[in-house]
């Protein structure tokens, strides 16, 4: 292994992890260095997560070692890793909703006046301060609910400044993020590096990766595959050392004809939200909805299905009025819908994998009113070998798999119904690689055999990558529409930010 020219912070040496006969990890070694933002890359299931847990004290490896300063260290849960100065933040921020920021950030160990009372002001004083560290500007008092999610992840970066911590684990930070957060993110990270900390960044995003870090470890299949500067080294080949193998497209878009229209969507308006919206998509045709994080992108789709309601407009499927408003009228008429948030919005994570599958086709697998298990098990088997679903077993909880797998259930689920239109929102979000590949080849094949595609995405790579036209939103309305021949990254940023391709 290319060891760092400094001593480590932090050392994993030889670890291994099973659970049961699963393998997660092994023999794997991490080592990382004071000022470096180092990357830790591998396909969803190539073990990072584990590996991440076993820093932050939640996993006790099986065999190797965790050396903190040249010492061994044996965490027992997280708050010995968190003594010794490793902080983990993950994608999801976990902060309670109804205490101030002050308390999120000083939760079970508030400073006390005179050994009995909680010292509200010294409290809120030591937060302001943290936040003065990191140049943001937050109310201590206010709460936590409400906050957005880059705000959240500060007051996590605060929190692990508060430990002290030496050791910054950022799990997908960037996932949920508009351009000016994650700008704003980055400059965090380089003030913890100038402060002597290491930056461990798990991300799936290359450029992000190449923009921030020094260094940059590969796991594949829970084995260390490589480690070392990414000075020299391209995306191409971080990526061949990911997946075991050549790329050669990630976006498999395949030349269709556009038939009929699908969808059609007219003067779609919510009050204050979105107003005036109107397109079409017709069959065999993949429409890429873009634009800023809240420009009311997610909100337009979930109007469509029916999730949320409307003030004014109207959509059509197939010709025929759709009415809004209810999600079941839109699945009848051929609708389907995988959301932006798929642990909250699109699985029911404590049920199975088959369950989840079945669950948008409950209706045809059902008998009088009951459901028989063999039924829902055969769709999923179906189902798992089309989308190459890797899960240990169909019947295990949906919260056992890695993210991309996760997210080819979700996919599963409303493809089983044969939809005529599919709304897609980020649907390669939080998914490496290898996985986007294959989403983005089903995504075309849905399109070839006649699909009418949406799909609302803010990578934009992806958007030029697989649209046949380009639909752009700001602040609520639809600003423009360019055709694919002419869609640029430029083009369609500026018509983000407000600003049409012709002022350019």
């Amino acid at each position: 292994m290319d060891l760092p020219p400094d001593p480590p912070l932090v050392l994993l040496e030889g670890v291994s992890k099973s659970f049961g006969a699963v393998r997660a990890l092994t023999d794997v070694t991490l080592a990382l260095a004071p000022g470096e933002a180092h990357a830790l890359l591998g396909e969803n299931g190539a073990g990072k997560s584990t590996l991440i847990k076993t820093l932050a004290g939640v996993h006790r490896p099986d065999a190797g070692r965790l050396l903190v300063d040249g010492e061994e260290a044996r965490f027992s849960g997280p708050a010995d890793a968190k003594a010794a100065g490793i902080a983990v933040i993950y994608q999801e921020p976990a902060l309670f909703g109804d205490l101030s920021i002050a308390e999120n950030v000083y939760t079970g160990r508030q400073p006390l006046r005179s050994g009995r009372r909680i010292d509200t002001r010294a409290m809120h004083a030591d937060t302001t301060a943290l936040f003065t560290r990191l140049g943001v500007v937050l109310d201590p008092a206010r709460p936590a609910r409400g906050l957005s999610i880059a705000d959240q992840q500060m007051v996590e970066i605060a929190k692990a400044l508060s430990f002290d911590a030496r050791v910054v684990v950022m799990d997908e930070p960037t996932a949920a993020l508009s351009a000016r957060e994650v700008e704003r993110l980055f400059a965090v990270v380089e003030l913890l590096r100038e402060q002597g900390a290491a930056v461990l960044f798990v991300s799936h995003r290359l450029d992000e990766v190449f923009s921030l870090c020094q260094r940059a470890t590969v796991l594949r299949d829970g084995k260390h595959v490589w480690s070392g500067p990414l000075t020299g080294e391209t995306p191409d080949g971080l990526v061949r050392r990911m997946v075991g193998r050549e790329l050669s497209a990630l976006f498999p878009k395949q030349d269709t004809e556009a038939g009929d229209v699908l969808l059609s969507v007219s003067r779609l308006t919510r009050e204050g939200v979105f107003t005036d919206v109107s397109f079409d998509v017709r069959a065999g045709e993949i429409v890429g909805l873009s634009g800023l994080v809240g420009a009311g992108r997610s909100e337009v789709a979930r109007a469509i299905f029916g999730i949320d309601g409307v003030d004014a407009g109207e959509v059509a499927v197939g010709g025929k009025p759709l009415r809004l408003g209810s999600p079941t009228a839109a699945m009848a008429a051929g609708i389907g819908f995988v959301p932006e948030d798929r642990r909250q919005q699109g699985l029911v994570v404590d049920a199975s994998v088959e369950r989840n599958v079945a669950l948008a086709s409950l209706g045809r697998l059902s008998w009088f009113g009951l459901l028989f298990g063999r039924g829902e098990r055969r769709l999923a088997e179906d189902w798992a070998i089309k989308l190459s679903i890797k899960a240990g077993r169909l019947g295990a909880a949906v919260s056992t798999l890695s993210g991309g797998n996760q997210q080819k259930v979700v996919l599963a689920k409303w493809l089983s119904r044969r939809p005529s239109v599919l709304i897609v929102d980020e649907p390669t979000r939080g998914i490496d690689v290898g996985t986007k590949a294959e989403v983005h080849r089903l995504l075309s094949e849905l399109a070839s055999e006649g699909v009418a595609v949406l799909m609302i995405s803010s990578e934009l790579p992806e958007v030029l990558g697989m649209a046949d036209r380009v639909l752009v939103m700001h602040e609520g309305r639809l600003v423009e529409e360019i055709a694919r021949a002419d869609a640029t990254e430029e083009r369609v940023a500026l018509a983000a930010a407000g600003r049409s391709g012709a002022e350019s």
